[in-house]
């Protein structure tokens, strides 16, 4: 039967989608809408310091017309945001006089702006919104396989917002299951950050281990600046060197104890040469840590939260030109790079350490 001849539901007909199924999918969808339009006023939140001037105002709430003083926004945008941040559950209504109050759970508000927590969201939502920016050429994507040029500074910059939550992770989760390498870098070590990004784990871990010394090895020249921004705004440009150059022609040997690459070695233009030069920059009881999230090696285990996050990702990825790897690709990775086969911590949060020694 083709689709035209499909009977309508509660046709009669014994082949008609029942209507609790239709309901059942139509509810699925519409939900789906809703969380696309939560993403953005969850992202503006974030980005604008909607969230945060709502937080400090604490239990007492703010009005539209103190959100737009305080945080410098349009009056009218600003009373659309609470409205609609209301409306998603994102702020509560405390007052309904003729200028209604809004304030924000202090859990919500530690999720969506604490940078040090492991729970950190809100940089999430800021990538996720920025990438749709580059979508207008996805369905040609789709239809060719041509991938979008480079990304725009914006693009880079909202990476670093989704970072911040990777680098809590590694501290929380990813060095007490390395406590060796946590007292090494306390007792004052030389370590390397490939592909830095703006900088932000340099940064953290300098001020973090004050008897460490830290390079960033970066080369994309947004990066590049943003990163010597934050080290020097952080007063760290005594223990913290930004080097701008691909990592796949760094020229370092046996200069340091600690090479740290996070979320960037599914990136780079040549991985397996980027692992070849950091092993060589490792000192003979040197230690090499890859933090990264992994596609799911097993299609039934897509049907989770991460895994719909990673697929989602992952379409981000491809369309860059650049994609996530399953944990198995990258023990492929070192092996082709010529090093031994990494070690695989799994963090609670579902991100995997790969971890080799010299």
């Amino acid at each position: 039967m083709s689709a035209s001849n499909v009977p309508p539901a509660g046709s009669g007909d014994p082949g008609a989608v029942p209507t609790n199924e239709l309901d059942r999918h139509f509810d699925d969808l519409i939900e789906s809408l809703v969380g696309f339009y939560r993403s953005w006023f969850l992202a503006l939140g974030v980005e604008l310091g909607l969230v945060r001037a709502v937080a400090a105002a604490g239990g007492a709430g703010i009005t539209a017309e103190e959100l737009a003083r305080v945080a410098q926004i349009h009056p009218p945008a600003a009373d659309l945001w609470l409205r609609g941040a209301y409306a998603h559950r994102i702020v509560d209504l405390v007052a309904s006089d003729r200028a209604p109050r809004f304030a924000v759970d202090p859990a919500l508000a530690q999720i969506l702006l604490d940078e040090t927590s492991p729970y950190y969201l809100g940089g999430q939502f800021v990538r996720s919104i920025d990438s749709t920016l580059d979508y207008a050429d996805l369905g040609e994507f789709f239809r060719t396989g041509r991938t979008i040029p480079e990304r725009a500074p914006r693009h880079h910059r909202a990476i670093e917002r989704v970072t911040v939550q990777d680098i809590a992770l590694f501290i929380e989760e990813g060095l007490p299951r390395l406590q060796a390498l946590s007292r090494r870098l306390g007792a004052g070590i030389r370590a390397l950050d490939v592909a830095c990004g703006g900088g932000r784990w340099l940064v953290t871990m300098a001020e973090r281990y004050p008897k460490s010394r830290f390079v960033g090895v970066e080369f994309e020249p947004d990066s590049v600046s943003r990163a010597l921004k934050h080290v020097s705004e952080a007063g760290l440009d005594e223990r913290v060197e930004i080097v701008p150059i691909d990592p796949a022609d760094m020229t370092f040997r046996d200069e340091f104890d600690l090479a740290y690459c996070q979320d960037a070695l599914h990136e780079l233009p040549d991985p397996a040469g980027t692992l070849r030069a950091t092993w060589r920059a490792l000192r003979a009881d040197g230690m090499l840590v890859v933090f990264d999230w992994c596609i799911p090696s097993h299609v039934e285990d897509y049907r989770t939260a991460l895994g719909e996050l990673v697929w989602g990702v992952q379409m981000d990825e491809l369309y860059q030109g650049t994609r996530l790897m399953t944990r198995e690709e990258f023990d492929a990775l070192f092996e082709a790079a010529g090093l031994p086969r990494p070690r695989r911590l799994e963090l609670e949060a579902g991100a995997t350490l790969f971890v080799a020694g010299r």
